[in-house]
């Protein structure tokens, strides 16, 4: 808050007072990516809940793991190093890919994960598109035999062909929840993976999931409450920590011409930005 009239006199006033007159015609979007900015600098917890009330959306901190695209057993993960945050896969490590490069502020591109795969960042062209086959490949696979969650990434990454490969990364089966204790203790089993993951500039997380009937169904088919809630409970946690979450029912990838129609213009929208459109 600017100082009360009886503080005209104190130091800070006069900066307040410069820094005021210097972005008061300043747009939101200008004074959010200098709010980002300042907040890389300064974690301080006002300018943080300031930015979350102003931006579209977001998840504050630093992205530390990325363990996805699973074509077997789940990973089992220990914390290794408690102090820097280090994880390590014990189990099953071979049957996932786990990014370890730094998050840019432009989010996660194609490029970005294409040069990862490859372990090299300054593939020419046709080296380049020999990769991205390569892990288009490997990532298709996560998917197994589930047709509608490869239709959404197959009409997702025809994107790379028409925009390049700078657009953002649809990554797969993205682990993001791991509690060895829950099924000791007989708690619900929260999600632990999620279908899609969109990784965008300020901090957008976007996940995607594509429901089947088992979803809200029990195993003989009929519509079950208890199941439902299993599934929407989360949904509630992750946008409360900021991710955005959107879900498509299986029904709605069923006419594959509509359902191109349909995901187009949903990417079209949701990649975006909210912020200058």
């Amino acid at each position: 808050m600017p100082p009360q009239a009886d503080d005209e006199e104190g130091p800070w006033n006069g900066k307040w007072r410069y820094v005021e007159r210097r972005i008061r015609h300043c747009k939101l979007p200008e004074l959010l990516t200098l709010a980002y900015e300042v907040a890389k600098e300064y974690d301080d917890r006002d300018l943080n809940y300031l930015i979350a009330l102003a931006s579209v959306g977001g998840v504050r901190g630093e992205m530390k793991n990325l363990i996805f695209a699973t074509t077997g057993p789940k990973p089992k993960i220990v914390l290794r190093d408690a102090i820097n945050n280090d994880l390590e896969i014990v189990e099953n490590g071979h049957n996932c890919l786990v990014y370890d490069r730094p998050l840019s502020e432009t989010g996660l591109t194609w490029r970005q994960l294409t040069a990862w795969w490859a372990r090299n960042d300054n593939l020419d062209g046709e080296e380049e598109r020999a990769a991205a086959r390569g892990l288009y490949a490997r990532l298709l696979k996560s998917m197994g035999r589930n047709g509608a969650e490869r239709f959404v990434f197959e009409r997702y990454c025809a994107r790379y062909g028409t925009h390049g490969f700078d657009v953002p990364a649809l990554i797969p089966q993205v682990y993001l929840h791991y509690d060895p204790y829950i099924r000791r203790t007989g708690g619900i089993l929260t999600r632990q993976r999620m279908d899609f993951l969109l990784l965008l500039t300020r901090h957008r997380r976007v996940v995607l999931e594509v429901d089947g009937i088992q979803h809200y169904a029990d195993s003989g088919g009929r519509a079950c409450p208890a199941r439902y809630a299993e599934m929407v409970a989360p949904d509630r946690e992750l946008r409360l920590a900021g991710y955005e979450v959107y879900r498509f029912g299986g029904h709605e990838i069923t006419d594959r011409a509509q359902a191109a129609s349909l995901l187009d213009k949903f990417f079209d929208d949701v990649l975006s930005d909210p912020e200058l459109g």
